[in-house]
């Protein structure tokens, strides 16, 4: 491709919306063009490196014996009602209706489509397991679209289905599209950590991520330096400092004036914090929630939206508080009455701890549950932070931050039932299918590559998603010279497979050279009268930097080396 024919714009300063390093290359180099917040256009550039990523995702996927298929983005909404998720997905869903005010969706993912078809061909045990993919648009009418392509309102998902006769199959089924993501991965030059992670509104029983650690990620990932263990802080499991143990003690009334936060209780006390009970009030699905959680530890809002079955979870506002009585700063759940109680563990197992007494200005001493108060559902909601301990070890954990790039879910008969996905077993009984679901974004993969894959010049693509495999500056083009020596190189890559990106703009060698390192192709190589007059064409590696003069004969064989080497 000739760059004097390609629609290509670049930027020498980012545009000041741009946080991230790959929005701002992104933007820089002319991969993308901004519509709206959460829509981008591709440029020819750009839309030449996705397709390369969703090639990656093709070789890999159809080499575990998935089968690739496509589904309708406009879905019926009674399948979305079948499954339950129109109510549960609320206002994330984009939702419309057409001339017969029938009612569809736009598919954000397609767990109840790939059922449904899913549903109209397997009939028996003998069509399993079978593991359907589509590489599709998605659409999520996302409240805050975030960091160029890393959370968009349209988008394209590699998602997958797998369907099984048992749990025990699906284990080989998910243990294959895992270790797909793996190679995926690895070959987009994205460094990625497997860690345990909530299913979220997907559902199902076992999930994990795959994570690009980075500052600039919005999970917040825990990883235990001792075992290894990682998992979304969402889902982390961590040791709690120990209760102190004692024998209960009758309930004390005691003045604590302006002490309204457990820090302060604490201190005025002269006790620990885990010697506290804290209260937190929620709203799920618009009804009050009361929370009693140990003073030392916050509450993992996830694991409580999920424990609830809430479809909506938040903090609850102050009007609601003081319609219904609460004391913020000396509330607690003794006596309490006309909501829910929400019990951690830890709450419950501690005794004689400090909490308050539904009285502005006054706490109990020696509350205990089961004499002083009762939970109506106690499961754990404590939220995993960086010291804490791990389950598995007991070592500290850490914090990292970083990128969703993929989820692979042991999803069940969730979807199988709702959908009505069944098969005959050897006896002729009717049965669900197992379903597994992994899923991929292509988008996602494309800004993590960059924020992985960059220096000060600009972007330096692997060889495998490149959109050329080199970068060719032309310098005096119009000398004969060099008009033959072009046409030489471009017809031995053209017989190698190898696509150059050929730089003949009347433009300075500057300009030229400073684009190049921004477009970022894994090699340059620089034609011109003096490198000619050298022996050749002059070959820079991206990457390393390194730079030589290699014989024009040998130029495709440089390019085949720089791309082995990554």
């Amino acid at each position: 491709m000739r760059m004097s024919k390609l629609m290509l714009k670049t930027l020498r300063e980012a545009p000041s919306e741009a946080e991230l390093e790959s929005h701002k290359l992104l933007l820089r180099a002319g991969l993308v063009t901004t519509f709206a917040a959460g829509l981008y256009a591709f440029t020819p550039l750009g839309w030449r490196v996705i397709r390369r990523i969703e090639q990656i995702i093709r070789d890999e996927m159809d080499a575990t014996g998935a089968q690739e298929v496509r589904l309708p983005e406009l879905n019926p909404i009674e399948l979305w009602e079948q499954s339950g998720r129109a109510e549960t997905m609320g206002q994330t869903l984009f939702r419309l209706a057409d001339r017969k005010e029938r009612g569809f969706v736009l598919g954000p993912t397609h767990e109840e489509g790939m059922s449904f078809l899913a549903s109209r061909h397997i009939q028996s045990y003998r069509d399993l397991p079978v593991t359907l993919y589509q590489i599709e648009t998605k659409f999520r009418d996302e409240q805050r679209p975030r960091g160029g392509l890393v959370r968009l309102r349209e988008f394209t998902m590699k998602d997958a289905y797998s369907f099984d006769t048992t749990w025990e199959t699906l284990d080989a089924s998910y243990a294959a599209a895992y270790d797909a993501y793996v190679r995926i991965f690895a070959r987009a030059g994205i460094p990625v950590v497997p860690v345990a992670a909530d299913s979220g509104a997907i559902g199902g029983k076992e999930s994990q991520e795959f994570i690009y650690l980075t500052e600039d990620g919005e999970d917040e990932i825990l990883q235990c330096p001792g075992c290894g263990y990682a998992a979304n802080a969402e889902k982390a499991e961590f040791t709690p400092p120990p209760a102190l143990h004692a024998e209960p003690l009758p309930m004390e009334k005691v003045a604590t004036p302006n002490q309204r936060t457990i820090a302060d209780l604490a201190a005025f006390l002269g006790i620990e914090e885990r010697q506290t009970v804290k209260a937190v009030f929620y709203k799920a699905d618009g009804q009050p929630v009361f929370v009693a959680i140990r003073g030392d530890l916050d509450v993992n809002e996830v694991k409580l939206k999920n424990a609830l079955k809430a479809q909506d979870i938040e903090v609850m506002d102050e009007a609601m508080v003081k319609r219904l009585g609460l004391v913020a700063g000396s509330a607690s759940a003794v006596g309490l009455t006309g909501m829910k109680v929400v019990a951690d563990p830890t709450a419950v197992e501690a005794v004689n701890l400090a909490g308050g007494a539904n009285e502005d200005g006054f706490h109990y001493l020696n509350v205990n549950h089961g004499r002083d108060w009762k939970a109506d559902l106690i499961t754990t909601v404590a939220l995993a932070r960086g010291g804490d301990a791990c389950a598995r070890c007991g070592t500290p954990l850490e914090v990292r931050r970083g990128m969703e790039m993929g989820h692979v879910f042991k999803l069940g008969t969730l979807y199988s039932e709702s959908i009505g996905v069944q098969y005959l077993d050897e006896s002729g009984e009717r049965k669900p299918c197992v379903m597994g679901c992994y899923g991929i974004g292509v988008e996602r993969m494309l800004a993590a590559c960059i924020e992985a894959n960059h220096d000060e010049q600009g972007i330096i693509w692997p060889a495998a998603v490149a959109p050329y495999d080199a970068h060719v500056v032309v310098l005096n083009g119009d000398q004969e010279s060099v008009v033959g020596a072009l046409a030489e190189l471009e017809a031995s890559a053209t017989s190698a497979r190898l696509a150059l990106l050929v730089d003949d703009r009347p433009d300075s060698a500057g300009i030229k050279f400073k684009d190049a390192d921004l477009l970022g192709m894994p090699s340059r190589l620089t034609l011109s009268p003096r490198s000619l007059e050298k022996g050749g064409v002059e070959f820079r590696n991206r990457r390393s930097g390194e730079t030589s003069i290699v014989p024009l004969a040998g130029a495709v064989s440089a390019i085949l080396e720089a791309a082995s080497a990554g």
